[in-house]
């Protein structure tokens, strides 16, 4: 997207969601299921996982795959990653089973 196309629209960066004190439940999960490989792509991944988290608390799996599919990743086979947004997504509903 050109900077143009964001003029009079909410801007949201991955520096945006959490804080040094308090991560995203994201941010977190995707450190904790290994869903950060190269560190390339992981914001843009964050962040689509965000949007779609944002819309719908309890995704499908081709749902979230879904979600990732204009982010492209050549370091992982995106299994942490779907583990990740999956984690995030049970925490930020509260089951913490």
């Amino acid at each position: 997207m050109l900077a143009v196309q964001a003029r009079g629209r909410r801007v949201e960066t991955i520096e945006g969601i959490g804080s040094d004190r308090k991560l995203h439940p994201l941010q977190k999960a995707f450190m904790k299921e290994g869903g950060i490989q190269c560190g390339f792509c992981t914001p843009a991944m964050i962040l689509a996982a965000k949007n779609l988290l944002d819309n719908k608390t309890n995704p499908t799996r081709a749902e979230i795959e879904d979600a990732l599919s204009g982010v492209l990743c050549r370091c992982t086979g995106y299994a942490g990653i779907i583990r990740a947004i999956q984690s995030a997504s049970s925490e930020m509903r509260g089951d913490y089973t």
